[in-house]
C-alpha cells in the first residue's frame, strides 16, 4: 500500500505557521541562488519520471536538499550571517520533518496492519463476487473510493478498488479504461474534504489555517468535482453484464475489526490532542499506536503459533508482530518528505518563496493564485506546491484557505500524471488506462474542476 500515505502526515507541523517570522537571505538574483533552483528542478524531473527510470523518488530529492543547504551555508557566510542563524533554520526544518515522519509512520503502520489482517482483500473479494453490471459497478467503485480516500490516501484507495475493476473488466477494455479513470477522479475528490484525506489537507490543518471540522465545508464541492465528469463518462460505459467470476471468499483474520476500530480511535486521539489539549496531533497518533502495539501483544498470544501445511511434520509460524507493519512502511515516501521539507525550506530561506508569493498572490489576487495552484498540481506534485504556499506566509481568510485546499487536492485529476493514484493505475492497467486515454476526458474533468470552485463559492463564500 505504498504511499498511504498520502494519507496523513503533514498534520504535524506546528512550526510551519512561524515560517514567515524567520528572515531570508534575499539572494534570489544571485548566481548560486539560481543554481539552487535548477538543482531542485532537475531533482523533480527524476521524481516525475520514476515510473520509467525506476530511481526511487527519495534519492534525487535528498541529494538536492543537501546541495541546496550547502549552497545556503556558503551564501550566508559570504553575507556575514551568523552561523547560529543557519543552525536555527536547519533545526526548524528538522522539527517540521520529525513530527511529519512520526505521524506518517503511525498512519502507514495502521494501513499495513489492516492489510495483514485481510481487511482490504476481503472488501475486494466481496465486490468481485457480487457480479454487478458494468454501469452499476462504475458508480459503486467510485463511491467506495471517494469515501475510502477520506481516511486513507488516494493511492491506497485507487489500488484497492482498481483490483476489482481489473478483475471484473477482463475482456472489456472500454470499461477498464473508464473504470480506472473514474477511480482517479473519486480518490482525489474524496481526499479533498477530509483533514485525513490527503497530505495537503493535513498540512493546512496543522498550520492552523483551518480547524478540523471546517474542512467538511468542502464536502459538497468535492462531490460536485467527482459527479460532473462521472455524469458524462457513465454514458460511455458499456451497458452490459460482466462474465461471472468464481471468486473464493476471503475471510477476515482474527482481530481485523478491532484494528479498524483502533485506527478510528487513534484518529480521534489526534483530533482531541489538537483541539482540547492544544498539543501536536502526532502525540495523539503515537498514543493510539501504543494501543495497537498492546493489542497485537495479546493477539499474538491468542492466535495459534503454527499453521499446519499439507505435508506431515512441516509447518510455518504465523508471524503476528506489529513491528512487521513498521518494517514494511513506505520508507521511500518518508525519506521523500525529508527531501521536500529541506529542499523547499532551503529555497525559502534564499527568498524564492517570498518572490513566488509576490508574483502569484500579488499579481493574480488570492482567488486567481489559488486556482492556479490547482492547475500546477496537475503537473507538479501537490505536496511541494502546498508546502511552498504555506511557507510563503501570505495571509488569507478561511474561504481562500479552503479554496486552495480544494484546488490542490482535485487539480491532479486533470492529467493522469497529476496524482499518485493516476500514475499507479497506469502501471497496473497493462496499457488500458494511459495518459492519452485520460486526456481525452480532460475537458469534462476541467468542467468538474470549475464547477467545484463555483460550488465552493456559492456554499462557503
Amino acid at each position: 500500500m505504498r504511499l498511504l500515505t498520502l494519507l496523513v502526515a503533514g498534520l504535524l507541523i506546528p512550526e510551519l505557521a512561524m515560517a514567515e517570522d524567520l528572515p531570508t537571505l534575499d539572494l534570489t538574483g544571485s548566481e548560486r541562488g539560481i543554481y539552487c533552483v535548477l538543482i531542485f528542478l532537475i531533482a523533480y524531473v527524476f521524481v516525475a519520471t520514476e515510473e520509467f527510470t525506476h530511481l526511487s523518488k527519495s534519492k534525487p530529492v535528498i541529494l538536492a536538499a543537501g546541495i541546496i543547504w550547502a549552497s545556503v551555508a556558503v551564501m550566508a557566510n559570504q553575507s556575514g550571517v551568523d552561523s547560529h542563524i543557519i543552525e536555527q533554520r536547519v533545526k526548524h526544518n528538522l522539527e517540521e520533518y520529525a513530527a511529519l515522519m512520526l505521524f506518517l509512520l503511525v498512519a502507514i503502520s495502521y494501513v499495513n496492519a489492516m492489510t495483514e489482517r485481510n481487511v482490504f482483500e476481503a472488501l475486494r473479494s466481496w465486490l468481485v463476487r457480487m457480479n454487478f453490471g458494468y454501469r452499476k459497478l462504475f458508480w459503486i467503485t467510485g463511491v467506495i473510493t471517494f469515501f475510502l480516500s477520506a481516511i486513507a490516501d488516494n493511492l491506497t484507495s485507487a489500488l484497492l478498488v482498481g483490483a476489482v475493476v481489473m478483475a471484473v473488466g477482463v475482456g472489456n477494455k472500454e470499461f477498464v479504461t473508464l473504470g480506472l479513470l473514474n477511480l482517479v477522479l473519486a480518490a482525489n475528490a474524496g481526499g479533498a474534504f477530509s483533514p485525513f484525506g490527503d497530505l495537503t489537507t493535513l498540512m493546512v490543518w496543522q498550520s492552523g489555517k483551518v480547524e478540523f471540522f471546517e474542512f467538511f465545508a468542502l464536502f459538497f464541492p468535492s462531490v460536485v468535482n467527482y459527479i460532473v465528469p462521472a455524469f458524462f463518462m457513465i454514458r460511455a460505459v458499456p451497458d452490459e453484464q460482466p462474465v461471472a467470476i468464481d471468486e473464493e471468499e476471503v475471510k477476515l483474520k482474527p482481530g481485523a475489526l478491532s484494528v479498524c476500530g483502533l485506527f478510528i480511535a487513534t484518529i480521534g486521539l489526534a483530533v482531541s490532542f489538537e483541539n482540547f489539549l492544544h498539543l501536536p496531533p502526532f502525540l495523539g497518533m503515537m498514543t493510539g499506536f501504543s494501543l495497537l502495539m498492546i493489542f497485537y501483544y495479546f493477539l499474538r498470544k491468542d492466535i495459534p503459533t503454527r499453521i499446519i501445511l499439507p505435508k506431515p511434520n512441516h509447518g510455518e509460524k504465523e508471524d503476528v508482530d506489529i513491528f512487521n507493519a513498521v518494517r514494511d512502511a513506505e520508507w521511500d515516501t518518508l525519506l521523500f518528505f525529508f527531501g521536500v521539507v529541506f529542499a523547499v525550506g532551503g529555497l525559502g530561506y534564499i527568498g524564492y518563496l517570498q518572490l513566488a508569493s509576490n508574483a502569484m498572490y500579488g499579481g493574480l489576487g488570492d482567488t486567481g493564485a489559488n486556482v492556479l495552484v490547482g492547475l500546477l498540481s496537475a503537473i507538479v506534485d501537490n505536496i511541494p506546491v502546498m508546502f511552498a504556499v504555506l511557507n510563503m506566509g501570505h495571509d488569507m481568510d478561511l474561504y481562500q484557505w479552503l479554496l486552495v485546499t480544494l484546488t490542490a487536492g482535485v487539480g491532479g485529476s486533470l492529467l493522469s500524471i497529476g496524482s499518485a493514484a493516476g500514475v499507479a493505475l497506469m502501471g497496473q492497467s497493462k496499457g488500458m488506462y494511459t495518459f492519452f486515454s485520460h486526456i481525452r476526458w480532460t475537458p469534462v474533468i476541467f468542467l468538474g474542476y470549475v464547477a467545484s470552485i463555483i460550488a465552493h463559492y456559492l456554499i462557503n463564500s
